[in-house]
């Protein structure tokens, strides 16, 4: 007997242990609800429910069993599994950890900005990795399978297989490599991670100017490093697809592959271009050093959209320096330094170093009344980073006449691979 699973199945309390709270999604074969497990306190879960069919039905049993003795941050942890049956149908159930955020969900309203698919790929390839080295494969990795479970990304895992095991697909799938109809394998996790990784960039899925052939036709708007990334993922021979270590390395790569026609030029037109370039690079230089003179000499004139706020910024900046003038000044000091939050991949893909310089202003009591970027430099991310820390800075105020006054500091911060160094320094007063 088999009956097709329901959200009105809502209220009823599996195996005498797990409710079922509310409907998560499903289909007609299958049926997500939030559930709570009693442990050492209540907690959430989500539990799926399946149709307890034949010969899948044990391998689905296996995939679980496996997945119970997993241990890794990046996983959802299979919690309990077992069987039981609703209206006299046989089923299949499956306790997880619950994510409180759904990458398709995310997908449907916006794509994510290079910065956030970055943040998203390091623990994703952690958890493949760890799976693989398992002689495990994910076998589903989409949007659908990538969820957040508080500050935590995690991949599901409750349909894991064995590297190499035959699978039968009820359906075809976009993220299902060509050759998984004959057996799963570690490099079919990768060709899906391509997909997804396109999905997530442009919320479109890669497309092919055949089916059957050939190199995905890329949106130009992927930015790199990710757009060699992803060719390197969906080459049709597994053989020829990227590896995890070779993921990781493209992603740190600090400038792209020469091009192919560049490649093929006469060395004669190659370096007649060198000689050129060499004399243009001396003018540009020259140009550089004067440019950078006159800058020091001459202000900056406000970017548009800026210039509202600049002349807020002069006028405190005036009237600090009105108070200051003719009184006895006494400047003041940094008490509390916070350093940002930087997370170690991002650490670790700096080449040289990101500098990031922010204003802030102090009241009279030392604390930071507002921060904005003053330059920002070439990484969205590391300027957040930088913002959020200044925020949290404390001051000895400066003093006009002995009385506390408010001040204007600047905070150079410079982003090493190393670590990070800050040198404030005090403006006004």
């Amino acid at each position: 007997m088999k009956i097709e699973a329901t959200s009105d199945w809502a209220g009823r309390v599996i195996d005498g242990k797990f409710p079922l709270l509310r409907w998560l999604g499903g289909d007609q074969s299958s049926a997500v609800f939030l559930t709570e497990v009693q442990e050492k306190q209540q907690q959430k879960a989500a539990i799926k429910l399946i149709a307890a069919d034949g010969v899948e039905a044990e391998a689905r049993m296996a995939s679980w069993k496996a997945a119970a003795g997993l241990s890794h941050p990046h996983l959802m942890g299979v919690l309990q599994y077992g069987r039981y049956q609703i209206d006299g149908a046989p089923m299949l159930y499956v306790v997880t950890e619950y994510g409180d955020e759904v990458l398709a969900e995310i997908l449907a309203q916006r794509s994510l900005s290079p910065a956030e698919a970055g943040e998203m790929l390091d623990p994703l390839l952690d958890a493949l990795a760890y799976l693989h080295g398992n002689g495990l494969v994910h076998g589903h990795l989409q949007p659908s399978n990538i969820m957040a479970a508080g500050d935590t990304l995690k991949l599901s895992s409750d349909h894991l297989h064995l590297a190499g095991e035959a699978v039968k697909q009820s359906s075809s799938s976009i993220y299902e490599a060509p050759e998984s109809r004959a057996a799963t394998s570690p490099a079919a996790d990768l060709w899906a991670l391509g997909v997804t990784l396109v999905e997530v960039l442009t919320q479109t899925a890669p497309v092919w100017e055949s089916a059957a052939q050939g190199d995905p036709l890329l949106p130009n708007s992927l930015p790199q490093p990710f757009a060699r990334v992803v060719q390197a993922c969906l080459r049709r021979d597994p053989q020829r697809r990227a590896s995890l270590d070779e993921i990781r390395t493209l992603l740190r790569a600090p400038a792209l592959p020469a091009a192919q026609e560049e490649r093929s030029k006469p060395m004669l037109v190659k370096q007649r271009l060198a000689k050129i370039g060499v004399a243009l690079l001396g003018v540009l230089i020259v140009l550089a050093v004067f440019y950078a003179r006159m800058q020091r000499s001459q202000p900056v004139p406000p970017a548009a959209g800026q210039t509202a706020a600049a002349e807020t910024r002069n006028t405190q900046d005036a009237a600090l320096q009105d108070a200051a003038r003719g009184g006895a000044v006494v400047k003041g000091a940094v008490s509390e330094q916070v350093l940002p939050e930087v997370l170690e991949r991002a650490q670790e893909s700096i080449r040289g170093s990101v500098l990031v310089r922010v204003r802030v202003d102090v009241d009279a009591g030392g604390g930071v009344s507002s921060a904005s970027l003053e330059e920002p430099g070439k990484s969205k991310y590391f300027a957040k980073q930088a913002l959020q820390a200044a925020q949290a800075w404390r001051f000895k105020p400066a003093q006009v006449d002995g009385q506390a006054v408010r001040s204007v500091w600047l905070l150079r911060f410079e982003f090493l691979p190393t670590g990070t160094e800050i040198a404030p320094l005090e403006v006004s007063p």
